[in-house]
C-alpha cells in the first residue's frame, strides 16, 4: 500500500487566522514573499529585468498596505492557490493589456498569452499578472505559467465580509454574481514569489512596479517622430520614390517600415534580403539613413529549412513547427548566438536600425502547442509566456552592445519587460477599443499603438490619425493597404498638420518618456491614475441626480475613453460618427490645448471641436516645450529652438530632459533636466526662464520664445 503524502504551505490561512509571513522589503515600498518553491525560471528571468534601486529610493518607504492576516496562500497537489483582500468600495485595474475594460473587479481572467481575440479573458498580447488598487498599492505574481484569476467573484463559506443571503423568490435586489471580497488566483506550479507594492497613491504603486523592472523605455528621438509601414512587397526603389514623395509633400517622416517582402523568403523565414527587390541591401540602407530616414524590419523567428543558419539552429528548436519553421530555443545560448547573430551580420551592421517582430503570441492553430517540448527543458507554456521577452531582451542588447537606440514593435510582452524599447500592436481594428488598451497599458508596464492602416471614409482616416499622434508610435501600417497620409485629398491639409504636431511636441514627448525610464511615470495613463479623479466600485444609487452632480455619476463609472498623456495633457478622442462628446475633467483647472482658454475644473463638460481637432485639455500650470515642425527629427549635435507654452493661472515649473538622443551616454550620466520657471511679475506679466545648461552635460537648446497661452 502507497501512502500519499501532501505538503501544504500555509501563511495565513484561508479563513483569515493570522499565521506567521515571511515578507521581505527588497526595495523602499516593495515586499516578496516566496511560497512553496517557486520555479526558476519567470517573467523577471526572462527579461533578465534589473531593479532601479536609485531611483526607487528616491520615492522612499512607505507601510505594508494590505493586512497581513488577510493575505492567504497555499501549495496543494502541485498548485499554489493564493488570495488576497477586497474592500468595499475598491476597484482594481491591470491583469495585463485589456481592450475592452478598465476596472476588473468581478472579473473571471485565464492570464494566457495569445492574439488578442475579441474578449477580455486574460488572453491578450500581455497578460501581465499584476494588478493596481484603488487604495494605493499594487500585487504582482512572478510567474511564466497560466495563471486563472478570480478579480473579486467567488466566495468562501468562512469570508470574513460575506454577502447577505437573499431571498430570489421576494426580494427584488437579488443578484446572480454577490460581493466578494477578495481576489484569487491559481498558478499551476508548486510556488511562486508574490509581491506587493505600496503607494501612498496608485500611481506611486505603478511606478514601483516599473522602476522594479528597470524603469520604462527611453527611446531615441527618431523613434517619436512618424512612420510609415510600406507595402509588403515593395522594392528598395518603391521605398525610395515614396520617401522622396513625404518629402516633396513636407510630411514628416522618420523611420520606415519594411514588410515580410524584403527577405528572400517568409512564413517562415530566411532573414536573408530578396536579392530581387533589393538587389543592394547596404547601399540601399545608407542611402535612407544620409536622407534621414531609417529602417525597420518586419520579421517572425520561425526559421525556414531553406535559411542559411537551418542546419546550425536545428539542434536548438523546439519539437513543433510555427508555417513549417523551425521554433529557435532562444533560452539557450547557442541558439541566441546563431540566431542573432545573423541579425547582427545581415542587418544591424549595414546600418538597419530596429524590428517589428510579429506572430510570436498566437493563436493557437499556428503557434506550437502546449505538447510541444524544447531542448532547454522549459515547457511550451513557459516559452510561450516568455517569447515575447526574450526576442525584446535579446534584439535589444544587439544595439546595446553597439551604444546605439532602438525602437521597435512586438506582438507580444509580458511584466519585466518595461525597459524594453517596443511597443505592442496587433491585427484587430477597433478604434474605440484601442484607445482603452492605450488606457490599460499604463497598468502593465507596457507601450501600445493605436495604429492608422485602411479606413472607408476621410473622417476615420482624420479620427485615427489624431489619436496616433497623442500615442507612443505614431504610425500608419500599409503593409496591405498601401495608404498614405494623403491617401484621402479632403483631409490632407489637416493630416499633416497633425504629423507636423507630432514633430513640434517631440520635446515634450521626450521628456514624459525620460520620466518613464528615471521615474517610472508610464507617458500614456488611465484617468484613475490622475490626482483629483478617484474612482470606487458602486453599485448603488448615488443620492444625487445626474442633473444635481453630474461629475459624481460619471466618475462612478467606467472611464475609458479619455486618457493622460504625459504630465499635462488630457486627450479626449472622437470616434467616426461622433460630433460631440462629454469629457470628464478631474479636480483643478483644466484650459484648451489650442486655445488656452478655461475649459472647467472637477465637471463634465460637453464639446463639439470640429473634425480638424482631437479634444485636448491642459492642466493649470501646465508647460508645454515645443519645436519647429522639422521633417526629421533633431541629430545628436543640433540645436532647437525652442518655443514654451504656459497654460492657466498658476506659477509653474517643469523640466526639460535632454541628452544625445541616440547612445547610451546617458547611463553614464550624460543627460540634463533643465529647469523650466515661469512666474507672473508685479505688473501682472508672465515671465519664464530656463536654466543654463550644466558644464560637460548635452545642450541642444536654441533660441527659446515664450507664449502665455491664457490671457489675464
Amino acid at each position: 500500500m502507497r501512502l500519499r503524502i501532501v505538503v501544504l504551505f500555509l501563511v495565513g490561512s484561508f479563513s483569515g487566522l493570522a499565521q506567521s509571513q515571511n515578507w521581505v522589503e527588497t526595495a523602499p515600498g516593495i515586499w516578496k514573499l516566496s511560497v512553496g518553491k517557486p520555479e526558476a525560471y519567470n517573467l523577471l528571468t526572462a527579461a533578465e529585468s534589473k531593479p532601479n534601486t536609485e531611483a526607487l529610493t528616491k520615492l522612499g518607504k512607505t507601510g505594508f498596505p494590505i493586512a497581513k492576516d488577510d493575505i492567504s496562500v497555499r501549495v496543494e497537489g502541485g498548485k499554489t492557490y493564493l488570495r488576497l483582500p477586497l474592500d468595499r468600495g475598491e476597484q482594481i485595474f491591470g491583469f495585463g493589456l485589456n481592450f475592452q475594460t478598465v476596472h476588473q473587479r468581478g472579473k473571471i481572467l485565464q492570464l494566457h498569452m495569445d492574439h488578442y481575440g475579441n474578449k477580455d479573458n486574460g488572453r491578450t498580447h500581455a497578460p501581465v499578472p499584476f494588478y493596481v488598487s484603488s487604495k494605493g498599492y499594487g500585487v504582482f505574481v512572478n510567474s511564466a505559467r497560466y495563471i486563472n484569476v478570480y478579480a473579486g467573484t467567488a466566495v468562501r463559506q468562512d469570508s470574513k465580509n460575506p454577502p447577505k443571503v437573499q431571498d430570489r423568490n421576494t426580494d427584488k435586489t437579488w443578484e446572480a454574481r454577490p460581493y466578494s471580497d477578495a481576489v484569487e488566483m491559481l498558478v499551476p506550479a508548486e510556488g511562486v514569489d508574490l509581491y506587493v507594492f505600496g503607494g501612498p497613491t496608485p500611481m506611486d504603486a505603478v511606478r514601483r512596479f516599473n522602476l522594479f523592472n528597470g524603469g520604462g523605455c527611453l527611446p531615441p528621438r527618431w523613434g517619436l517622430g512618424f512612420t510609415q509601414r510600406v507595402n509588403r512587397l515593395y522594392s528598395a526603389d518603391d521605398v525610395q520614390k515614396e520617401a522622396q514623395e513625404f518629402e516633396d509633400r513636407k510630411y514628416p517622416l522618420d523611420f520606415i517600415g519594411l514588410e515580410p517582402g524584403w527577405q528572400s523568403k517568409s512564413y517562415p523565414c530566411t532573414f536573408e534580403w530578396d536579392k530581387g527587390r533589393f538587389p543592394q541591401p547596404g547601399l540601399f540602407v545608407k542611402t535612407m539613413l544620409d536622407r534621414g530616414i531609417r529602417i525597420n524590419l518586419w520579421t517572425n523567428p520561425y526559421v525556414s529549412p531553406e535559411a542559411s543558419i537551418y542546419p546550425k539552429i536545428a539542434p536548438y528548436t523546439g519539437s513543433h513547427t510555427v508555417w513549417v519553421g523551425a521554433v529557435p530555443d532562444l533560452t539557450m545560448p547557442q541558439a541566441r548566438e546563431i540566431f542573432w547573430g545573423k541579425f547582427a551580420s545581415d542587418h544591424i551592421d549595414i546600418g538597419v536600425s530596429g524590428y517589428k517582430i510579429d506572430e510570436i503570441d498566437g493563436y493557437d492553430f499556428y503557434l506550437w502547442p502546449d505538447v510541444a517540448t524544447f531542448p532547454s527543458g522549459l515547457s511550451a507554456e513557459q516559452m510561450r509566456q516568455t517569447y515575447g521577452l526574450l526576442v525584446q531582451k535579446q534584439s535589444a542588447d544587439l544595439f546595446h552592445q553597439r551604444n546605439q537606440r532602438t525602437y521597435g514593435l512586438v506582438r507580444a510582452s509580458n511584466a519585466g519587460g518595461s525597459s524594453l524599447p517596443y511597443v505592442i500592436y496587433n491585427d484587430y481594428y477597433s478604434h474605440e477599443d484601442f484607445i482603452t488598451a492605450l488606457i490599460n497599458s499604463g497598468f502593465a508596464g507596457v507601450l501600445w499603438t493605436p495604429e492608422v492602416r485602411a479606413s472607408k471614409t476621410s473622417e476615420e482616416w482624420l479620427r485615427r490619425f489624431q489619436t496616433v499622434c497623442f500615442s507612443p508610435m505614431a504610425m500608419i501600417n500599409a503593409w496591405a493597404s498601401s495608404t498614405k497620409p494623403w491617401s484621402f485629398p479632403d483631409v490632407a491639409e489637416q493630416i499633416k498638420e497633425i504629423a507636423q504636431l507630432r514633430m513640434k511636441m517631440m520635446p515634450y514627448w521626450y521628456t514624459e518618456f525620460a520620466k518613464y525610464h528615471f521615474e517610472g511615470t508610464p507617458p500614456f495613463r488611465a484617468m484613475n491614475l490622475e490626482d483629483g479623479f478617484q474612482t470606487e466600485a458602486k453599485k448603488e444609487v448615488l443620492t444625487a441626480s445626474l442633473e444635481e452632480n453630474p461629475y459624481a455619476e460619471a466618475v462612478s463609472k467606467e472611464i475609458k475613453d479619455q486618457y493622460m498623456a504625459g504630465e499635462y495633457l488630457l486627450v479626449a478622442p472622437l470616434f467616426t460618427g461622433q460630433t460631440t462628446r462629454k469629457v470628464i475633467l478631474p479636480k483643478g483647472k483644466w484650459y484648451d490645448f489650442y486655445t488656452g482658454k478655461f475649459a472647467g475644473d472637477g465637471e463634465v463638460i460637453t464639446v463639439t471641436p470640429g473634425l480638424d481637432k482631437i479634444p485636448v485639455y491642459v492642466k493649470d500650470g501646465g508647460i508645454i516645450p515645443m519645436m519647429p515642425p522639422l521633417l526629421h527629427a533633431p541629430k545628436p549635435d543640433q540645436k532647437i529652438d525652442l518655443e514654451i507654452r504656459h497654460y492657466g493661472e498658476k506659477p509653474a515649473q517643469s523640466r526639460l530632459y535632454d541628452d544625445d538622443g541616440e547612445t547610451f551616454n546617458y547611463e553614464k550620466g550624460q543627460y540634463v533636466w533643465r529647469i523650466i520657471t515661469v512666474e507672473r511679475q508685479k505688473n501682472g506679466q508672465w515671465k519664464g526662464l530656463v536654466s543654463n545648461p550644466e558644464k560637460g552635460k548635452p545642450d541642444t537648446i536654441g533660441k527659446v520664445t515664450w507664449r502665455f497661452m491664457t490671457s489675464p
